[in-house]
């Protein structure tokens, strides 16, 4: 076991790196859930073999309140979430869920096959299956051999023989 003199100043963070570190922190990687809190719709997007899936939650809505489209390779998700009216004699002390319409558009890796795309509303999480368009999926191309011709040899190696040079 060795001992180590103790260094006061390299346990001292300088300004420049606290800083650094505050402004990283704060502004330029936004933090789990500060889309929505921001009043966007978090997405997840897959990719399977044959589709695109897109998840997102709708917490509140209804199947029927849930519009979706797809325009070439964009996505647009709306959905309106409706405020509950029937709160006679109460009053809010603290009300944080967001009501309205949310919408929000995503542009896809490439064209899907819209009009086989399926939508499934299960707990409150909306699931998308965008089925990807032939030009999209990935294709295997078979590599054949070409066939030689009989009658034509290939060049054979030649050895050469080096000479020494006149003086050596």
């Amino acid at each position: 076991m060795s001992i180590q003199r103790w260094d006061p100043l390299r346990d001292i963070v300088t300004l420049r790196e606290a800083m650094n570190s505050l402004l990283e922190e704060s502004f330029v990687r936004p933090r789990a859930g500060m889309i929505a809190m921001s009043g966007g719709m978090a997405i997840d997007l897959r990719e399977s073999e044959q589709a695109y899936i897109v998840e997102t939650i709708v917490a509140g809505a209804k199947p029927e309140d849930v519009e979706i489209s797809v325009l070439g390779d964009t996505l647009r998700i709306a959905v309106e979430v409706r405020e509950d009216d029937d709160r006679q004699g109460e009053k809010w002390l603290l009300r944080e869920r967001r009501f309205g319409r949310f919408e929000r558009s995503l542009t896809l890796p490439a064209q899907v096959k819209a009009d086989e795309a399926t939508a499934d509303f299960q707990d409150g999480i909306l699931t998308i299956s965008l089925p990807k368009a032939e030009v999209a999926r990935p294709r295997s191309i078979p590599v054949r051999g070409i066939a030689t011709d009989q009658n034509v040899t290939a060049p054979q190696p030649q050895e050469i023989e080096i000479q020494p040079e006149p003086g050596e």
